[in-house]
């Protein structure tokens, strides 16, 4: 009893003279285990978290405040900027569609929404056309001016979004604070970025899509395409002559602008049997006033005596018509098309001059829907371009040299590298530009019928392309082409892209007529 009293008294005073030194002894006699209740977050996934929630509120803040609106010359635009995996400029103008430069690579896009023409502003420059000279400085400085308003609203928005969202799933100011931060980090990335790939000649190539809002819709399916093709076709034609207008009114870029002294040349190929074509071409025939067509071929599907008929409308064209015979179109094609007015047949290498051009072409070889007739394949197509490349040469030696070559067959055309400053052709259905190795151009066209009845072969129809082709009067060098591409049946979309060579763009060394660099 009594050394449980002395027991009790030692406890009383380590208790009142060292407590710490009791709780101490007592953990070490009887230790109790202790439950983690919250595990701690992994760094990665803590991380991971927060970009998400910087990226999100960044999104939020350049959605709810950073767009501008800015007077642009005569017209109201406002000025976005869009997260984007692969950056640019985009120029909307409703409801005909927009035009795309590749200004930059960055995550970031640059959206200009052209949304009315002020009427005062518009009038002023019709009333005093003294100051349309100015016109090009008033909207660059209009530019300029909303690009920096765009940019210091786009920081604030960015900045604010991302620390306002950090703020509501952290509710810690010091993780909103880190929120906001790296929000500005990364617009600063972004913006040096796009200042590091910023390409001032993607104007000399820009991309013109659009789509009619007003025009009907024609097609559904294959069934209202034979019921309404008239309705189609014409509304097609719609489509391009609306299109170029527009295009037209945007196309005066500051190095290259088409000017009277330029002849120009319209590339077609591969129409097989597509009456729609021939809206098309007499569309852009007037669109952008064509002084010649070249056709390299397959213009028809079976050359059959009974397709004669579809190559009336040639003739009311409006434009001189060049033509060299595909691996679709027969002999007895061939002699109709020479009895039409307006008609250029070429083959066997003849050359003919038209449109102040000197113009040689080879029909092709084969004529593949004879299924009695074995193919003789690509060394047929070589043969004949060798024939071409010799006449070709007889003709400079005779000091007429040739201006374009022409076959169907890329294969053929190639043969003639090195003895004419341009080849056109088609048959593969697909728009390709090549510098060969001699110096010759090869430009390839795609099928101006969208592959024709062979168009509803796959899931998505062929497109219909054709080609404008700039050349200089005096030189006969080619200037710029543009590609004209169009949805193919059942779609009413159009692209129109417009292509500089490179020894024409600023401080690149001009050519000879013939490719060779001049002295």
């Amino acid at each position: 009893m009594a050394s449980a009293r002395a027991a009790a008294r030692n406890v009383l005073h380590l208790v009142r003279t060292a407590p710490a030194a009791f709780v101490r002894h007592y953990r070490a006699r009887h230790p109790h285990p202790v439950t983690e209740l919250v595990h701690p977050p992994h760094p990665y996934s803590r991380a991971l978290g927060l970009v998400a929630v910087v990226l999100l509120g960044a999104w939020l803040g350049l959605l709810i405040v950073g767009s501008v609106r800015v007077p642009v010359g005569p017209m109201d635009t406002q000025m976005t900027l869009r997260p984007s995996l692969t950056g640019g400029t985009k120029i909307n103008v409703s409801p005909l569609g927009a035009l795309e430069l590749d200004s930059h690579t960055a995550p970031l896009r640059l959206d200009v929404d052209v949304d009315s023409l002020d009427p005062d502003r518009a009038r002023a420059l019709v009333d005093h056309p003294e100051r349309i000279a100015g016109l090009q400085d008033e909207v660059t400085r209009d530019v300029q001016a909303g690009t920096l308003d765009l940019a210091l609203r786009s920081c604030v928005a960015v900045v604010l979004g991302a620390a306002a969202l950090g703020l509501v799933v952290y509710r810690r100011p010091r993780r909103a604070l880190a929120a906001g931060g790296t929000a500005l980090a990364l617009l600063v990335i972004c913006g040096a970025t796009a200042f590091a790939t910023w390409n001032p000649k993607s104007v000399l190539e820009p991309r013109f899509s659009g789509l009619l809002s007003s025009a009907p819709s024609v097609v559904g399916n294959a069934r209202s395409i034979v019921s309404e093709f008239d309705a189609y076709q014409k509304e097609l034609a719609r489509l391009v002559t609306n299109v170029t207008k527009l295009y037209d009114a945007t196309s005066t870029l500051p190095t290259y602008a088409p000017d009277p002294s330029t002849v120009r040349v319209l590339h077609v190929s591969d129409i097989h049997l597509n009456p729609a074509s021939w809206h098309i071409i007499a569309s852009l025939v007037e669109q952008y006033e064509i002084d010649v067509i070249i056709d390299s071929g397959d213009t028809m599907d079976h050359g059959t005596a009974a397709e004669n008929g579809f190559l009336d409308p040639i003739e009311d064209l409006g434009a001189p018509y060049v033509w060299v015979r595909g691996n679709h179109d027969s002999l007895t094609t061939q002699r109709y098309l020479e009895r039409l007015k307006n008609v250029h047949v070429l083959d066997e290498g003849r050359t003919v001059t038209v449109g102040g051009l000197r113009v040689a072409g080879i029909g092709d070889p084969q004529f593949t829907p004879d299924r009695s007739v074995v193919a003789r394949g690509d060394p047929a197509e070589r043969t004949a371009g060798s024939f071409l490349a010799g006449s070709l040469r007889v003709q400079r030696a005779l000091g007429a040299p040739v201006d374009i070559a022409v076959a169907h067959n890329p294969v053929a055309a190639r043969q003639t590298d090195g003895q004419v400053p341009l080849v056109l052709a088609g048959h593969v259905h697909h728009p390709k530009t090549e510098q060969l190795p001699g110096g010759t151009r090869l430009r390839i066209e795609g099928s101006t019928g969208g592959s024709g009845l062979r168009a509803v072969e796959d899931e998505e129809p062929d497109p219909v392309s054709a080609s404008v082709l700039y050349l200089d009067r005096t030189t006969k060098r080619l200037q710029a082409w543009d590609e004209i591409r169009l949805g193919g049946l059942g779609l009413t979309t159009a692209e129109v892209s417009r292509h500089v060579p490179q020894e024409n763009e600023p401080g690149a060394t001009p050519s000879s007529p013939d490719g060779s660099p001049a002295p």
